[in-house]
């Protein structure tokens, strides 16, 4: 059987018992058409870059698949008729990934980014404006002319 992952977007104003209730139903329309699944992962109530029919924000889920070709157009087919499901995507995959996926790791990882400012080194500069040299008086800034 082939391997896949999936990930589908469900409306924000959703409880998630209801968007747990979806991915059951989902399952079982894999397990029906003679596939399985394996691990899924809710990563939450996320915010959209845009948005998609009219919501803002989405629950995310995703779901390692192993089923044959025929039970994924079935699920797809079903999410499509939906008003619960805003988008998915599914993606043929050589094997499975162990452990948590990318979204679920902790974010610790950024080690030597450097901070907001990257490469700077702002704490020794003073009031100095480094390169630059200091800055010319701004026309006007003082009250009148004179």
């Amino acid at each position: 059987m082939a391997l896949y992952e999936h990930v589908f977007l469900a409306r924000q104003d959703l409880s998630q018992q209801q968007v747990d209730a979806l991915v059951e139903q989902y399952k079982g329309v894999i397990e029906a058409n003679g596939g399985s699944t394996g691990r899924i992962e809710n990563w939450g109530l996320k915010s959209l870059t845009y948005r998609m029919n009219k919501n803002r924000k989405a629950y995310f889920t995703l779901m390692d698949i192993s089923a044959p070709p025929a039970a994924v157009a079935e699920m797809e087919r079903q999410m499509g008729l939906s008003e619960d499901v805003l988008r998915f995507m599914t993606i043929k995959v050589e094997k499975h990934e162990d452990g948590p996926s990318a979204m679920m790791q902790k974010r610790d990882d950024r080690g030597d980014r450097g901070g907001r400012f990257g490469d700077r080194d702002r704490g020794d500069r003073g009031g100095d404006r480094g390169d630059r040299g200091p800055r010319r008086p701004r026309e006007g800034a003082e009250g009148g002319q004179e």
